[in-house]
């Protein structure tokens, strides 16, 4: 695997950048794509490391995949059931493993699943997506680092999260998507990325309303038919590189993004005195020298995404005066905070908060991606120091940004 990047920084980035399909949309509408008869082909899907350990999963319990071309997918379960059981040495690699338990309980009733892994940005307890599954008439149980789960008799219900999580909102419109009668989440997440799985699983026959509120209500239906379906743009990866033009003094383009997914992240760059415009093609990001600090607190959509905590820290080490980020989403967010400081930064955590003091430069230095958006951060950083960074441990980044080293070539980065 690739796992070094050595950046030369101080090139503003200039010209035009093509946003991939959402890693966290086309994880779930992959695994999704088994609850449906037939070959169901995505179009818009980032070829990504963890949608490869997405595909060894699937292809491990009996599911034929297929790329058709760079970006379009083709997933075919079988005419029977499926393996009910998820390796533990695939599972480990990938948070999104844990999206089969509801999958596969809608498909067959009964799941295996691993304990996941994914990134280590903090407690992601599995008790609310149990607690959904046990709500629609599932009997889970844990033993050795799997949960085992039977439905005998489903049947809908209503759940109320605690905390609108989005993996347990998706397993539970999975499963309710095929369970009869009627389900009801309340306080449910309401990311982009779950309109969009509900948007696919009703042009299959799924009925489902309400997503994108807190309140998602599922007739379950009998059967689902494949179909073609396009995955929405990664919100998260458009931010990154319209940070990166903010950081680096440069002026970007960033194509294919849906505007309203971005509002967060465009109100606190444009208070950062970032130009920051929409055209019919995406959006213009100006970085215009020396930013202003801001404040941030991360929350669930619509709020300021955890996702983009990182990148925002990154830009605000160069800010003139003194930022406060607070973290209210994941407690182990700040992981990039040591690597950050070995470049020059000056940030002081306590808890759940970040003291951001702005410094005129940073410079480049031997740093190590501790998970996917911590690596992102590290990538920001580099491109705006003087000098040469070197980022060990870069798998973390291609786990969730596509041909990023392509992309950030194309726009003037020195990198290899």
């Amino acid at each position: 695997m690739r796992n070094t990047l050595i950046i030369e920084g101080g090139a503003p980035l200039n010209g035009q950048v093509r946003v991939s399909g959402a890693k966290n949309a086309a994880l779930v509408l992959v695994v999704a794509s088994i609850l449906a008869d037939g070959e169901t082909i995505l179009d818009n899907v980032p070829r990504i490391s963890d949608m490869e350990y997405l595909l060894q999963i699937l292809n491990d319990i009996g599911v034929k995949t297929r790329w058709q071309d760079d970006s379009s997918l083709s997933i075919c379960p079988p005419d029977g059931e499926l393996k009910t059981r998820t390796s533990y040495e695939l599972a480990k690699r990938l948070r999104a493993s844990n999206l089969l338990l509801g999958a596969m309980l809608g498909r067959q009733g009964e799941a295996v699943v691993s304990l996941p892994g994914g990134c280590d940005i903090g407690s992601r307890p599995m008790d609310l997506h149990i607690k959904g599954v046990q709500a629609l008439g599932a009997e889970v149980k844990l033993e050795h680092g799997y949960i085992y789960a039977h439905a005998k008799k489903p049947g809908g219900s209503r759940v109320y999260l605690d905390f609108p999580s989005v993996g347990a909102t998706e397993n539970i419109i999975m499963m309710a998507a095929r369970t009869p009668g009627q389900s009801v989440i309340e306080n449910a997440a309401k990311e982009p990325e779950i309109v969009d799985l509900a948007n696919f699983l009703n042009s299959m026959g799924a009925r489902i309303r309400g997503a994108g509120t807190d309140i998602i209500k599922i007739e379950g239906v009998e059967e689902l038919r494949a179909g073609r379906y396009a995955i929405i743009p990664d919100r998260i990866e458009a931010g990154t590189y319209m940070i990166a033009a903010a950081i680096s003094g440069g002026e970007i383009l960033v194509e294919n993004v849906i505007p309203t997914h971005l509002h967060p992240v465009v109100a606190k760059l444009q208070e950062t005195g970032t130009i920051v415009e929409e055209n019919d093609r995406g959006i213009i990001v100006r970085g215009t020298g020396r930013v202003k600090p801001v404040d941030i607190k991360t929350l669930p959509y619509p709020g300021f995404p955890t996702d983009m905590q990182s990148q925002m820290m990154a830009l605000l080490s160069m800010a003139e005066g003194s930022s406060v980020i607070v973290e209210n989403v994941f407690e182990n967010r700040f992981q990039s905070v040591d690597e950050l400081k070995r470049m020059g930064a000056n940030i002081k955590v306590e808890g759940h908060t970040a003291v951001v003091e702005g410094v005129n430069r940073l410079h480049g230095a031997r740093v190590r991606a501790t998970d996917l958006r911590a690596g992102a951060s590290l990538v920001l950083a580099a491109l705006a120091a003087d000098g040469c960074t070197e980022i060990e441990e870069a798998g973390h980044i291609f786990r969730g940004y596509e041909n990023i080293e392509t992309k950030l070539t194309s726009l003037g980065a020195k990198l290899k």
